[in-house]
This record gives C-alpha cells, structure tokens and sequence, in this order.
C-alpha cells in the first residue's frame, strides 16, 4: 500500500525578509491558497462589494473614498484587489477602476466573476506600471500594505501614479494586533509580544525559504511612511465591532472585537 505525503506544515518564525523574498512568498502564497480564501469568505466579501476589513465596514457608508455620486467617472487603482469585489462596486457607481493584484490566482478568480468587466494587472505593488497621474483615486482593503517589506516605496509609487489632490485609502491589520496571540477566542486576549517588535512574521519551507511573509508596522511607523510617501493623512479610522457580524476570520471575532481594534484605516491625499 502507497502511503500519502503528509501534508506541508510550514514553520512560523519572527526573521527579516527583504523586499524580493518578500514578493516572491506572498505571491506563490496567494496563488497556492486563493481557491481557499474565495471559498471560505467568498460570502461576506460579495461579488460586487466594497468590504474595508473583517468588521464588515462597508464603503457605501463609509464614504472614506467620497459619497458614492462623486465617484461617477473617476479613474480608480485597487491595489492588492484580490477577486476585485472593491473594483466591481466601484464600476457600479460609474467609475472606470482597474484591479492590481500579485497573485495571478486571485485575479483569475475576478475572471471568474465577471468575465473581464474590470481592466484587471497582475504586478508589483512597489513597481506600478502606469504612467504619472493616472488615477483620480486609490485604495486597497488589506491589500499589499501588510505584505510589503518597504511600504514607503508603495506609497511613493501610489503617489507617483494619483493626480494632485488625489486620495488613497489603505486598510491593514491594526498594529496593536501584533502583541497578542491570532486567537479568536479568550486565549487572544492576553498581551504575549512586544508591540516595538518590528521583526516580520515569516512561514518558511524545510529549507528556510519563506512560503508567507508579513511585516508589522507601529501607528507611528504608518504615519512616518505615509508622510515620507508624500501624503498627508486627513483620518485614522478604527472599526467597531458591529452587532451585526457573528462570524470569525482567523483572529477576528466578535468577542475581540468589541474589546480591541482589528483593522486601521489611513484615509491620505496626495499633496
């Protein structure tokens, strides 16, 4: 009888990963696990739904990227636009998006969806390719940012790219979340890290390679980058915790929720 391989369990560790590894992890991650992430959150994420984080904000309220009859023919960038649900829900308000993401998986899904609707770019976060002041807007719910060794070369790009009063709206993990436990539950509750820690969290192979990599910014390191990208930030947004929202993802969950930040929000506009 053939026995089957166990299945690969990749190490978690705390190590430096730079810039090119970086990429190089998340994108065959992306492309290994998007089947998965479209299956398990396919629901809460719609297909044509501009969701801002795990808590649901959803920008139709939020308005964080202006009321929704503004965004009538501008020219939108989604980076890190996974199956481009944001993209959709931006077309429906009459605006032109194009969704950018890494993963050619993940894009393939927005295929899927919609049968190329959405102008859709498999590339690098860091090395956009579009000229200069291509874009009215620009925003990313948890796309890119946590992944990034160098965010300031991303908000520089993002810069480059946006017209002058342009804004970007980027969502990312809450930096408190870092000094607790990914638990979902009580266990999740108790400080076990150093939130100063900025040594990026790294899922490696049986050879040391990186197969996952995210990179902890401070609140303070989030306002230094933005600024050094050469934005100016207008509003820090902090979701509650909705009555509403039941579920779990991951280290999200109702129960911290209500207690701690699991998403921030930085609402900038090119100066």
């Amino acid at each position: 009888m053939i026995q089957e391989p166990e299945p690969f369990e990749p190490e978690a560790t705390r190590r430096d990963a730079d810039v090119t590894e970086s990429s190089r992890a998340n994108r065959g991650w992306w492309d290994r696990n998007a089947d998965d992430y479209q299956v398990e959150h396919g629901t809460f994420l719609g297909d044509d739904r501009f969701v801002w984080g795990p808590e649901g904000l959803d920008e139709v309220e939020a308005e964080l990227l202006g009321p929704p009859e503004d965004l009538k023919d501008k020219v939108i960038l989604e980076i890190g636009s996974g199956a481009a649900q944001c993209s959709r829900w931006l077309a429906a308000q009459g605006a032109h998006p194009v969704a950018l993401d890494l993963s050619h998986r993940q894009l393939q899904h927005a295929l899927r969806i919609d049968g190329g609707a959405v102008p859709l770019v498999q590339a690098d976060a860091g090395a956009l390719p579009f000229a200069d002041g291509s874009f009215d807007l620009a925003c990313s719910a948890y796309g890119a940012l946590p992944f990034v060794a160098d965010p300031v070369r991303v908000l520089r790009d993002v810069h480059r790219v946006l017209r002058p009063g342009g804004r970007f709206v980027f969502s990312v993990t809450h930096p408190i979340r870092w000094a607790f436990p990914d638990e979902p539950g009580p266990e999740g509750l108790s400080v076990v890290a150093s939130y100063f820690d900025r040594t990026p969290y790294v899922e490696q192979d049986d050879e040391g390679r990186a197969v996952y990599v995210e990179h902890h910014r401070t609140v303070g390191d989030r306002v230094r980058d933005i600024v050094a990208g050469g934005f100016r930030l207008v509003d820090l947004v902090e979701p509650q915790w909705p009555a509403w929202n039941t579920q779990e993802w991951g280290g999200w969950s109702p129960l911290r929720g209500n207690l701690i930040p699991g998403t921030a929000i930085f609402v900038c506009e090119r100066s």
